[in-house]
């Protein structure tokens, strides 16, 4: 059995040594180098050959890669790295790195077209003065063949490692066995259709109703399948943190991490210590993971970052001998190591067979699973866990903003060699926010003065950042990255985004108005649609996935992924829903509401003493309701979500949801409660939803409604009752958690009884009762 391994990454493994160090970042965006080599092959003559497919082998090691040019009058190869910023601070090992690359490049051209000698060079090119830097070197194929070799075998007792422990894992999968007695109702159609979709290669669309054990469901056919496709990775991609401790609980199930397990547990896990030998790795942002943020990162600054390389292989080797990584076990095993923790969660991503982490990872810019994924060429199978928020999530990813205020505060803290570059920006800045009176417009093409603008200063601050450290949480490097962020969005700007200009009132000394400018995303589907594709196959799954034609177009999955709906696991009988046929809950209408609901919520709680969630469209309703309970029925016992609640503030409202408690907590549709939380049996008998949870019509909306409709003919739908009854529907999913439970939903607005709301509810749901 050989090993294969892509260039790149033999030479990151054995060739990087030294700092880490990102002083000579930000980099060109993956569409800016490929414009750069581009553009330099294009400078070339018309026998020059692009994107040379090369291969070779050391022992088991079957090593490949796409070598970026050859000129064979010449007798050059050439390594092409696109850049910004003054090359002469480059560090010292990323220059040594490329060099190590280029040269195995060149022996592959060697040994491949029987070359004796080549001049290998690296041409640095630098996408803002679009200059070229040429580092040349004459180099035999014995020195070239003898540098490959030395390489290879650096990797080749690791590569051995990796077999064994490809071989150890997949025996074991091979056996493993579900961990319970039998599988929930409903949950063998979803293990068997997942199943199916990784097998043919394609995408599910699942939507399975709470309680039916999704999350154990779908891993368990997804690990089942590696083996046989061969997946070399499970990635388990979710869009709140509740869900990757859900797919932890899962793993450890099913026998990773060495846990022990009830009798009835049915793993098969053939190592010694009875656990399955699977490496999981959990994958924090670096905000949360940074250990220094007040550092930048490089050796001169942070201490975990000087050595980095020198100390990583020993913290790698400690790592996989760990196996379950989870934040706490990748943290513990970083600072023995005396490295960040962030980056070495970086660097086992590629040694690790489950990987748990935010959709980010895969789905946006800058995605490091994906971006690995198409270097290492691997074949993954992704599942994506409450996937209905990968509409609003993927929009986010390929939107971005510039806010003016941020900017003016910025400007009298900025060190000199920034003020001319920054001023200039200003300028322009300032001219497009008077350029109109009204407070909120729609442009119709790219402010491209501003943008070229940015791109100067954000080569600038790469130039100042090279020699002063800037603190990872500080203002400059907040707004430079902001800056590169935007300009990478104007690159892949089209009809499925807007550009507005929303105007911004002068604040203190402020004579003129400054102006907020988004490039806002509509549709994600034409960034998503390829991350679809790269993958192996995979499921989307959410308890609302509905309606099917909303989210195929809106996320744009293949048009042959199939799309299915499991019945649910409850009956009609353990809920009764009603609804307030003569009560709105309109803005015109809030005022006259607020008693009645208070009311309604006391004569519940009176009827049937416990615990209650009632969720309002904003925090200023919920307030105001919550106080006309409290001076109309003072004995219903009630507690507030607040606008800002840090992680203690959000245990301690859920704590109130005990099994002997009473009381009702007030909460906002589409918030932190209104998913993801677990609250069975008597924890949770009954919720109050005082709104469909439209989105706010606003400018912005509505600008997104004309552009929905434009592209198809559903503006209304797609941009406000769509995305309001999916808030509801999650919320209301509250109450029944397991085949034991019993509750109650009102749906407090007239809006609830139409047709068109009705058809967006729960299968399984009773009819509701119009009172």
């Amino acid at each position: 059995m050989s090993y294969r391994i892509a260039v790149r990454a033999l030479c990151e493994f054995a060739a990087k040594r030294g700092d880490l160090d990102l002083r000579f970042t930000p980099s060109p965006s993956a569409q800016e180098g490929i414009a750069g080599h581009q553009l330099v092959a294009a400078r070339r003559g018309e026998r020059y050959e692009r994107e040379i497919a090369l291969s070779g082998s050391y022992h088991h090691l079957d090593v490949r890669g796409r070598a970026d040019g050859y000129d064979p009058d010449a007798n050059r190869l050439e390594e092409i790295k696109t850049h910004r910023g003054d090359l002469a601070r480059q560090p010292a090992n990323q220059r040594s790195l490329h060099w190590a690359q280029a040269k195995v490049y060149g022996h592959l051209l060697c040994a491949e077209r029987g070359l004796d000698r080549l001049t290998v060079t690296l041409v640095y090119f630098d996408i803002v003065s679009q200059r070229e830097t040429p580092l040349a070197e004459q180099c035999s194929a014995d020195a070239l063949r003898a540098e490959f070799e030395a390489h290879c075998q650096a990797f080749l007792a690791w590569a051995q490692q990796e077999l064994a422990h490809r071989r150890r894992r997949d025996n074991a999968l091979k056996s493993l066995r579900f961990p319970h007695a039998g599988f929930r109702e409903g949950q063998r159609p979803l293990a068997e259709s997942v199943y199916k979709a990784i097998h043919t290669g394609r995408w599910l669309m699942l939507q399975a109703p709470t309680g039916i054990g999704k999350t154990l469901g779908t891993l368990f056919p997804l690990l089942k399948a590696m083996p046989g496709e061969p997946l070399d990775k499970v990635l388990f991609l979710t869009a709140r943190n509740t869900g990757q401790r859900l797919a932890l609980e899962a793993l450890q199930t099913l026998g990773a991490g060495g846990r022990c397990h009830r009798a009835e547990s049915r793993v098969s896990a053939p190592d010694e210590t009875g656990a399955l030998p699977l490496r999981v790795l959990t994958l924090t942002a670096r905000d949360k993971s940074c250990e220094h943020p007040d550092k930048a990162c490089h050796g001169d600054s942070c201490p975990l970052a000087a050595g980095f390389y020198d100390r990583l292989p020993a913290a790698r080797a400690a790592a996989v001998e760990r196996g379950w990584l989870d934040r706490a076990g990748l943290r513990d095993t970083a600072l023995a190591h005396h490295i960040c923790p962030y980056y070495l969660g970086q660097e086992m991503a590629r040694w690790a067979d489950v990987v748990v982490g935010d959709v980010n990872y895969w789905f946006d810019f800058h995605a490091m699973l994906y971006a690995l994924s198409q270097q290492q060429q691997w074949r993954v199978g992704v599942l994506v866990d409450e996937a209905h928020n990968l509409v609003e999530r993927g929009r986010g990813m390929y939107s971005a903003t510039l806010d003016h205020g941020a900017f003016r505060r910025l400007k009298p803290t900025l060190p000199a060699p920034l003020k001319r570059p920054f001023s200039r920006v200003a300028a322009i800045w300032q001219a497009l926010a008077d350029e109109s009176e009204a407070d909120y417009r729609v442009i119709e093409t790219l402010p491209g003065k501003l943008i070229g603008a940015l791109q100067q200063a954000v080569s600038q601050v790469v130039e100042y950042q090279s020699e002063q450290p800037i603190a990872l949480d500080g203002e400059l490097q907040r707004f430079a990255f902001d800056a590169q962020h935007f300009c990478r969005v104007a690159d892949v700007f089209g009809e499925h985004s807007i550009c507005d200009v929303t105007r911004q009132a002068p604040r203190g000394r402020q004579r003129r108005a400054g102006a907020q400018v988004t490039l806002r995303n509509v549709v994600p589907a034409p960034f998503l649609a390829p991350r679809f594709a790269a993958a192996h196959g995979g499921a989307l799954f959410s308890a609302t996935l509905t309606p099917e034609a909303y989210y195929r177009d809106l996320l744009g999955v293949a048009p042959d992924a199939p799309w299915l709906s499991l019945d649910s696991p409850f009956h009609d009988s353990q809920l009764a829903v009603h609804v307030a046929a003569s009560l709105s809950t309109r803005y015109a209408d809030r005022e006259a509401s607020l008693t009645p609901l208070a009311d309604r919520v006391a004569a519940q709680f009176r009827a049937r003493r416990g615990n209650y969630l009632a969720f309002f469209s904003s925090f200023a309703y919920l307030e105001r309701v919550a106080d006309r309970l409290a001076e109309r029925h003072p004995d219903v016992p009630s507690w507030r979500q607040a606008s800002r609640m840090d992680d203690a503030a959000r245990e301690a409202f859920l704590a109130r949801f005990d099994a002997s408690g009473e009381g009702v907590g007030f909460a906002v549709l589409g918030g932190i409660f209104g998913e993801g939380i677990d609250l069975p049996g008597d924890r949770l008998i009954g919720a109050f939803v005082a709104t469909l949870g439209l989105p706010q019509v606003n400018p912005v909306n509505e600008q997104m409604r004309v552009r929905l409709q434009a592209l198809y003919g559903r503006g209304y739908d797609y941009a406000y009752f769509f995305p309001g009854m999916q808030k509801v529907v999650q919320a209301a999913g509250r109450v029944i958690r397991s085949p034991q439970d019993e509750g109650v939903i009102h749906l407090l607005d007239d809006r609830f009884g139409r047709r068109e709301a009705r058809a967006l509810l729960p299968d399984w749901w009773p009819t509701a009762s119009l009172d």
